[in-house]
């Protein structure tokens, strides 16, 4: 086992739905090995419904995480992650500099908060969006340990 956990935070800009889901699913995948951590640069003080129904058909439970401000992670008061992976294109506009060395990736997905339809159509883009994360969160998580 990793003695430090790499930190892992994903940015999105509300903060409710897929920052929210990927954070869950690495927690699930990765373990103990890395310390899964999500916000928003505008956080929506919300996670989403049906982000919290999706992960739950999949036996992952987020339902108590919550939407924080990427300023949350910055010194003097906050942790800063070692990777910063950034799920929409405005979220990585506006982060912020860390200090020190901290990776950044960006990984765009579409927002399933503006889906649109019968409860059931949104709910299916939300499973959408989840599982395309997932496949890119196994296949990086699968890459690290090699």
């Amino acid at each position: 086992m990793n003695p430090t956990p790499r930190r892992v935070l994903f940015l999105c800009t509300g903060n409710s739905c897929r920052s929210q889901m990927a954070e869950g699913l690495l927690r699930h995948l990765a373990g103990e090995e890395m310390t899964a951590l999500s916000a928003g640069a505008k956080p929506a003080d919300f996670v989403h419904p049906l982000a919290v129904e999706a992960m739950a058909e999949m036996g992952i439970d987020i339902s108590s995480q919550t939407s924080k401000h990427i300023n949350e992670f910055l010194p003097p008061n906050g942790t800063p992650p070692t990777l910063i992976i950034s799920v929409c294109s405005s979220a990585e506009k506006e982060c912020p500099t860390f200090p020190g060395d901290v990776e950044r990736l960006h990984w765009p997905f579409d927002d399933p908060a503006y889906a649109t339809g019968s409860n059931e159509e949104r709910m299916a883009e939300f499973r959408s969006v989840r599982d395309e994360i997932k496949a890119k969160l196994s296949e990086w998580v699968d890459e690290q340990a090699t």
